[in-house]
């Protein structure tokens, strides 16, 4: 099974909806976007030269913020500091 696809299932197991497209630039240089969202959850959008490098990204961006969200505000403050 190709990676990028147990991330896009563990996307649909957590709720989030998701897609991407090839596409290419002026220059005809294929990218990937892929995009995910969840109610409550936000967002999330990026693009990659290759499919995987891109779910990767999707993936980390969803955790950091997840990871994030759960830290209390009081601790986010003192990380400022």
């Amino acid at each position: 099974m190709k990676y990028w696809k147990i991330i896009s299932d563990n996307l649909d197991e957590s709720g989030w909806k998701w897609g991407s497209i090839s596409t290419t630039d002026y220059q005809g240089r294929q990218f990937w976007v892929v995009a995910a969202e969840r109610e409550g959850a936000g967002r999330f959008i990026v693009c990659a030269v290759e499919k995987l490098t891109a779910f990767l990204e999707l993936e980390s961006a969803i955790r950091t913020a997840e990871t994030h969200a759960r830290t209390p505000l009081r601790s986010r403050e003192s990380q400022r500091k």
